[in-house]
């Protein structure tokens, strides 16, 4: 029986796992959070439901199948709470996968080590926000976050909000936000009506497997007119202003390319801005397990999902940014190849429509909704921009004048940027940006990057010193697979 490893319980690690089991083949599913879903399906915890949780999410009947599905089979062992902090491989032999199972900050966290047939890597992504000055002041969240609290806590992070920055995302991250009692004072896409049709309206036939979105852009559009919730155009946050936490922020009208235009500044009363510049795929155990990424960065993946490493696979968000339909349609073809299937099986037929279908719906995203080039004007010499560390533009010119240095391994121990708790992930790609922007060439090509992490998760020295146990990801006898894929 094949021994499936799947990372990630969100839409695409659901969706592989249940494929994987109804070819067969025994699975291992894990996941670092107390429930499954991922960012996208985040919910409150079963102590306290809300009384239609449909109504929260969208898919939310999707989800409660795949999970029931998965949580009521024996051939699947669901591991929560639990973070891989390293994966070796081992020539032409099963890969090493290193786990901790436990609180994320508790002591005497169980460690494993798993030596799973195929694995598939659905890690999914995190908000990516450009710093700006005064984003490390108390009260400015990324989207993520703030939607994280409103629907796992129904906790509203402010009073009078702004949401800023660029994507579709901004939309349900204003209507969570107004679901839980604040005042959403505007909501600002720094792309201008050229982008958006650009990037939108040319062979509109190619997305009418995507109707879907239309009704949920629909429901926004109508919430928003609902809760009077402005949306303005061509605009950004360029600064957030406050002492012990935001009290305003100024807007201000962008060129095409994200340049402020100066004289266009509005100051705004806020207690709290939630800034969203799209997503940042999580590639730290797909590097970790060698496997090849595209010149944009994503995993690169072939036409059965799987990685330039025979027997890893990637699913979701972590092979282009698509939402949560691609996660679904890409993680049912990764585990049913995982699980020895092939793409000719009738049981795909569908899935693969869906990936080209939203495949083409995340080039659009891109093309309408992404960062450009003139984002750096914003930031000033005292502006953080490495908030762990503390460390400021300034400093970064500074250094990189100095040393006359264009290699990213030597600015990060120079400068100690992205080399605190978060090690990068909020801010690395901006300081590869900001650096690479210091110097008439460029860094240098090197293989450095803010997303390669030999160890990929928090870790007790402890807890690596001490002797695992192995744990393979199979059934003590074959189970039955289970009937259908989503």
């Amino acid at each position: 029986m094949t021994a499936v490893l799947v990372i990630g319980a969100g839409p695409a690690g659901l969706a592989a796992a249940r494929a994987a089991r109804a070819r067969g083949a025994s699975v291992t599913l894990l996941d670092a959070a107390d429930e499954l879903g991922g960012q996208f399906w985040r919910h409150l915890p079963a102590s306290r439901p809300a009384s239609n949780e449909r109504v929260l999410h969208h898919g939310w009947d999707t989800f409660r199948d795949l999970a029931e599905t998965l949580e009521f089979d024996d051939g699947c062992r669901i591991l929560r709470q639990a973070s891989v902090f390293a994966i070796e491989t081992r020539g032409s032999g099963p890969a090493e996968v290193h786990i901790v199972v436990g609180e994320a900050d508790g002591a005497g966290r169980d460690r494993l080590v798993l030596r799973p047939d195929a694995i598939v890597v659905a890690t999914g992504a995190h908000d990516r926000t450009l710093p700006f000055p005064g984003w490390d002041l108390p009260g400015v969240f990324t989207g993520g976050a703030a939607q994280a609290l409103a629907k796992s806590e129904r906790l509203a992070v402010g009073e009078r909000v702004v949401v800023a920055g660029a994507g579709p995302f901004l939309l349900p991250v204003a209507a969570s936000l107004a679901a839980t009692g604040s005042r959403v004072v505007g909501v600002f896409e720094a792309n201008r009506v050229p982008a958006l049709v650009r990037g939108w309206l040319p062979k509109p036939w190619q997305l009418s497997g995507a109707v879907s979105k239309g009704g949920e852009l629909a429901g926004y559009v109508s919430g928003h007119l609902r809760h009077r919730i402005p949306y303005r155009l061509g605009r950004m946050v360029v600064g957030a202003h406050g002492t012990d936490r935001v009290e305003a922020v100024t807007i201000a009208a962008v060129a095409p390319d994200w340049t402020p235009i100066p004289g266009t500044e509005q100051r705004i009363e806020v207690d709290a801005v939630c800034v969203s510049h799209g997503f940042t795929p999580r590639l730290e155990l797909a590097i970790a397990a060698g496997c090849a990424l595209t010149a944009d960065r994503f995993v690169e993946v072939d036409a059965g999902q799987e990685t330039s490493v025979p027997g890893v696979y990637a699913a979701g968000e972590v092979t282009g940014i698509g939402g949560a339909d691609l996660a679904l349609a890409e993680g049912t073809i990764a585990g049913h190849v995982a699980a020895g299937g092939t793409l000719t099986d009738a049981e795909l037929q569908r899935p693969v429509r869906r990936r080209t279908t939203f495949t083409r719906f995340a080039e659009r995203l891109d093309a309408a909704h992404g960062i450009r080039s003139g984002w750096p004007a914003v930031v000033t010499d005292d502006t953080i921009v490495c908030r762990c560390e503390e460390v400021t533009y300034g400093q970064l010119r500074q250094t990189v004048s100095s040393t006359g240095s264009r290699s990213l391994r030597a600015l990060k121990l120079s400068t100690r940027a992205g080399l605190g708790i978060c090690q990068g992930r909020v801010c690395g790609r901006s300081v590869e940006t900001l650096l690479a922007g210091c110097q008439p060439d460029g860094l240098l090509g090197d293989p450095v990057s803010t997303d390669r992490r030999p160890i990929a998760g928090t870790i007790r020295l402890g807890e690596l010193a001490a002797a695992p146990t192995t744990a393979l990801p199979t059934t003590s006898t074959p189970s039955p697979s289970i009937e259908g894929t989503p």
